[in-house]
């Protein structure tokens, strides 16, 4: 997932308009593009704390990341499909809520077994 994140903040800085298709919005003009850097350096931010978290491999504050972070597919979903995005960015928003569910539960269950 931190992988993930990076390429996504990496890639609203280098071609916000293509990175707002791509989460299921359109630019109408490129002055728009504010907000796509704006999330951007949001999802860095993201990334070096999720990054951090595994390199000392804080696995309990991770499974709640995990738990926590499902509010951002859901809302990404929901706005996506509210303006009609592609179904397949629709699906795209879906797979990351569960990828982040059976993440959580993986944590949950190993965290459990090693106490």
């Amino acid at each position: 997932m931190a992988l993930i994140q990076g390429f996504y903040a990496i890639f609203s800085y280098i071609d916000p308009s293509a990175f707002a298709i791509v989460r299921g919005t359109e630019l109408f003009s490129p002055m728009d593009s504010d907000w796509v850097k704006i999330y951007g350096s949001r999802t860095l931010f993201i990334t070096f704390v999720l990054g951090y978290l595994l390199c000392v491999r804080n696995y309990s504050v991770l499974m709640w990341c995990a738990l926590f972070g499902m509010v951002m597919p859901i809302t990404d979903g929901f706005l996506a499909y509210e303006s009609q995005a592609p179904l397949k960015v629709v699906f795209k928003h879906i797979a990351t809520l569960v990828f982040l569910m059976v993440t959580f539960l993986v944590l949950k269950v190993a965290i459990s077994k090693k106490i």
